[in-house]
């Protein structure tokens, strides 16, 4: 199934979208969270007449960095030995549709399309045989990076975490094997990544084992599993998209901070 969260007349709903093609897709309105059980309401309104939010509003965001051999060697950086972990704060969060701001800091905005992972339920210390059970489903994500600011500085936080930096959506697919996608992005239509996630240096299940041996995660964290290489530099008016083969684009254009 695939859930949105959407604003519709000033008001905030999720939905799960049914039908195909671009002028084919309504949302059926989801009664309650769709975390916990829920019943679809049959209220249905075309995604047309919608204004698509991210698909969650997380209470952190945890990524993983150099988790594909080649996207770690085209920057000179070796295989780490063990997981790279760093946060991207809610204030980072954006929807498809919605506008990415160039940082007045930087000189050299780059992309990183993802797959992301949503929690569905808190939980801490998972075993790996228990992962699967944890995840509420996948959506795709741009760990958009401030490539300059992430060298000047030696850390990442303000070159991974300022406003803005971490598109989100289109929406969440819950019925879906994450080992073997094809996942892309694209630069004013040409393509820039290609990859796919078998790719991964570590699996979602090792992610999932190694976050949760150290902090609780609740519904609706997500998890960036890295990037593929191919990462490259994004200019004021560029529109970049992420596809990931069975959940969709997220879309997005690059604004001059005001």
């Amino acid at each position: 199934m695939r859930i949105a969260r959407f604003s519709i007349d000033g008001n905030v709903a999720f939905g799960a979208v049914e039908g195909e093609g671009p002028d084919g897709l309504v949302l059926d309105i989801i009664k309650g969270i769709p975390y916990a059980d829920f019943e679809l309401s049959g209220t249905k309104v075309p995604l047309s007449k919608v204004r698509l939010l991210p698909p969650v509003l997380p209470n952190k965001v945890v990524a993983i960095g150099r988790n594909y051999a080649e996207h770690a060697k085209e920057l000179g950086n070796e295989v780490p030995e063990v997981p790279v972990a760093f946060f991207k704060p809610t204030t980072s969060v954006i929807g498809s549709g919605d506008n990415i701001e160039y940082p007045s800091f930087s000189n050299e905005l780059h992309h990183e399309a993802e797959l992301a992972v949503v929690i569905g339920r808190m939980c801490r210390e998972v075993p790996r045989e228990r992962v699967k059970d944890v995840i509420f489903g996948y959506t795709c994500a741009n760990d958009v990076t401030a490539r300059d600011a992430q060298k000047r500085e030696k850390q990442w936080a303000r070159a991974k975490g300022f406003d803005t930096s971490c598109p989100l959506g289109p929406w969440v697919e819950t019925d879906l094997d994450p080992t073997d996608l094809t996942i892309q992005a694209t630069v004013n239509g040409e393509q820039r990544q290609l990859g796919r996630t078998a790719d991964m240096i570590r699996s979602i299940e090792d992610l999932v084992v190694h976050i949760t041996e150290a902090m609780t995660l609740l519904p609706g964290d997500v998890i960036l599993t890295g990037t593929p290489a191919g990462v490259g530099p994004l200019n004021v008016g560029d529109e970049v998209a992420v596809t990931i083969e069975g959940i969709g684009t997220l879309t997005n254009r690059v604004i001059k901070r005001g």
